[in-house]
């Protein structure tokens, strides 16, 4: 059985992880962590009847991997945490800057599973969008859409950032131009052109669209997510898988095999 802590329990992500996490018996959670000052903290999650507490510090040793969905800022402290009691940690925050970034994959005295997007469909997308730009860079432009719900605080995703990073990695010699929106006289688009735009309306959960669009062609590869569960389940099988790997940093790829 692995034992759980997750962080940003009275999030919306925080609920969806209790919630699978509470139904599965390869799972104890054994504490649910709030940032100090959040009204949740020192009440009952309504779910598991558990106290939701704002230190982590006094519950980690009773666990095997903490569930880490919060903001950037948090999730480091999470992880500084985690590599001082060497517990392995599963990470899908976004919004990091690339030194945060830099530092999370750093990781050798602990065990890290970090992904913008835990969702197992959308870790396929990567997958393909690498096949596909390796084919048809050079001959195709490609555009990143992105849309989330308009409570998303950072722009554009993570996810749609990991796109543009999966797309350019096909061709480490190009001089990439990353563009993140266009208005008035751009003139016509230049060859080597990647644009990533963000859109945020309503409640939608997420959607991502990457375009390889030719001359009389255009094939586009989706991923639309129409619950936080589909982001829930791949956190907690990446929980269960991590428990069993050596100390190391890992991505969902890895997680999946792909």
């Amino acid at each position: 059985m692995v034992r759980l802590i997750i962080t940003g329990a009275a999030g919306k992500m925080g609920k969806a992880i209790t919630g699978l996490a509470a139904q599965d018996k390869d799972f104890q959670i054994k504490g649910l962590i709030e940032k100090k000052g959040h009204g949740a903290v020192g009440t009952k999650d309504t779910l598991t009847g558990m106290e939701i507490i704002d230190n982590l510090d006094e519950i980690i040793d009773n666990c095997d991997v903490i569930v880490d969905f919060t903001e950037a800022k948090s999730s480091m402290e999470h992880l500084k945490i985690a590599k001082k009691y060497k517990k392995a940690i599963v990470i899908g925050t976004t919004g990091f800057s690339q030194d945060e970034l830099n530092f999370i994959k750093e990781t050798d005295d602990t065990k890290v599973v970090f992904s913008p997007n835990m969702s197992i469909g959308m870790n396929v997308m990567f997958d393909l969008v690498d096949r596909a730009a390796r084919v048809l860079k050079d001959h195709y432009d490609i555009e990143i859409f992105e849309m989330h719900h308009k409570w998303k605080k950072d722009a554009p995703s993570g996810s749609a950032l990991r796109l543009k990073d999966i797309i350019e990695q096909t061709d480490k010699n190009r001089n990439w131009i990353e563009i993140y929106g266009r208005e008035g006289m751009t003139g016509e688009r230049r060859k080597d052109e990647i644009g990533v735009l963000a859109s945020r309306a309503g409640d939608i959960v997420g959607e991502h669209t990457v375009y390889f669009a030719g001359i009389g062609e255009r094939l586009e590869i989706t991923h639309r997510a129409g619950s936080r569960e589909n982001f829930a389940r791949g956190a907690l099988l990446a929980a269960k898988w991590i428990v069993n790997q050596k100390n190391g940093f890992y991505t969902m790829r890895e997680v999946l095999g792909l």
